[in-house]
């Protein structure tokens, strides 16, 4: 049984995740107005990746007999002015979430609810990978953004990204 607390954390916890995966359409629109059709999709496939992880959060709520309550997205307030605003937007944001992981996995561990631990586990992994992810954006492009001819081929690697459901099953 989920104790009250960490019951509340993750169900705050799906509304951020959408929130997330608004950020990133958000992000990916950016780009497309941009015209790097690449680094749009890269942002889109990675929406799709927190919108996954929000369904997970709420079906694992669901397992648990918890109710869910979905709140209203805001819209996300990045401003975006150059082609690096997005990525240091998004870098700055997995940390967060990272942060927000983190507090879940504390309260799961106070209360001694191993198996919310272990299911939390994944996600622990999973901002590892998109924080490496970020930095590693934000790297090529510091990199290669300034040319042109650079910034065409990071484009292109950008856009070569598919959508991998995740590895994590309930």
């Amino acid at each position: 049984m989920l104790t009250e607390t960490v019951s509340q954390l993750l169900n705050d916890q799906v509304n951020k995740e959408f929130y997330s995966a608004y950020l990133y359409l958000c992000f990916s629109n950016y780009y497309v107005e941009q015209g790097l059709s690449g680094f749009a999709n890269w942002y889109k496939v990675q929406a799709q990746e927190e919108r996954d992880h929000a369904m997970l959060m709420l079906q694992y709520l669901q397992n648990n007999d918890v109710p869910v309550t979905l709140e209203a997205i805001a819209k996300p307030d990045a401003e975006l002015k150059t082609n690096m605003d997005p990525l240091k937007a998004g870098l700055a944001h997995e940390q967060y979430v990272t942060s927000l992981i983190h507090a879940i996995y504390e309260a799961a561990y106070e209360a001694k609810d191993f198996r919310t631990m272990q299911f939390l586990d994944w996600f622990v992994k999973e901002q590892g990978e998109e924080e490496t992810n970020a930095t590693d954006l934000i790297k090529k492009m510091e990199l290669f953004g300034s040319d042109p001819k650079g910034l065409y081929m990071l484009d292109q690697e950008l856009a070569a990204r598919t959508y991998a459901a995740p590895s994590l099953t309930l």
